[in-house]
């Protein structure tokens, strides 16, 4: 992922989950180990789209679905997978045998943080680093066929912003977003919904 994705998601997860709408860039540049003009430029485009407010000492988020949707837009998903097989397991197999450290994306993301499953998905997408990233090669190793395990690589700061192990609810949008399968759609309506969007 870019900085600017950094930045996107870290609005995203104040505006979804922390219930807030007021940021200053000096602040995110700090969280983030982003650079304030990196910080500036990324806003640029959602205040031209109506999605922040930027004032004087800092900036507002006037729409947040907005920015899930430029950032979705933007984002590479593909480019951000570092390991995929096949597994002859059924999802929620696959599911319960991801090592600690895993952070789960997109369908498992969804189903996890809402016990609800908008329709039946038969591919595992999650974040890892380098050490987890070895333990799932073990447990899933590669094999031929239809991949179904998707490793994506993880940063510094999504651990931050997950709970129990689950993506933010910004991430989940924007790699559902990103995914091909005619369910994502199912998933992306249900999130919407949820989200009031």
């Amino acid at each position: 992922m870019k900085k600017s994705d950094f930045l996107y998601r870290e609005l995203l997860y104040g505006v979804l989950e922390q219930k807030k709408t007021a940021f200053t860039q000096l602040s995110l540049s700090q969280t983030l180990g982003i650079s304030l003009s990196t910080a500036n430029l990324a806003l640029r485009p959602l205040g031209k789209i109506g999605a922040v407010s930027i004032g004087h000492m800092g900036f507002r988020v006037t729409d947040a679905e907005k920015i899930a949707v430029y950032w979705s837009g933007r984002r590479n998903l593909a480019g951000d997978v570092i390991y995929k097989t096949r597994a002859d397991l059924q999802v929620s197999e696959i599911e319960k045998n991801m090592p600690d450290g895993t952070i789960y994306a997109a369908y498992s993301a969804y189903r996890l943080r809402f016990n609800d499953v908008p329709a039946d998905y038969s591919e595992v997408y999650a974040y890892a680093g380098f050490p987890v990233l070895e333990e799932l090669r073990l447990r899933f190793p590669p094999r031929k066929g239809p991949p179904n395990v998707f490793v994506l690589a993880s940063d510094p700061h999504l651990s931050r912003l997950c709970l129990d192990g689950i993506s933010p609810l910004g991430q989940v949008y924007a790699d559902l977003w990103n995914l091909g399968e005619w369910y994502a759609t199912d998933f992306l309506r249900a999130l919407r919904e949820r989200l009031a969007w």
